[in-house]
């Protein structure tokens, strides 16, 4: 059995997840944040060791879309 840890979000960014989300084959916010990071953690596993650069465009994006300040 799959063992799970919650993540919190600020309300503003979870009701702007929730208008993206509509109509794609996401049924949720926590979907979404899964297939993300799942994501990034397979491309991290295929490349080995992330780059500065890499890294740096990571943070980036997850900037862009409210996860970081």
């Amino acid at each position: 059995m799959t063992e799970y840890t919650t993540v919190s979000i600020p309300k503003d960014l979870a009701d702007r997840v929730d208008e993206t989300i509509e109509g794609t084959s996401f049924s949720s916010t926590s979907d979404l944040v899964r297939f993300l990071l799942r994501s990034i953690v397979i491309q991290h596993q295929k490349e080995g060791t992330l780059t500065e650069a890499e890294f740096d465009e990571i943070t980036g994006q997850l900037r862009e879309l409210g996860y970081l300040e």
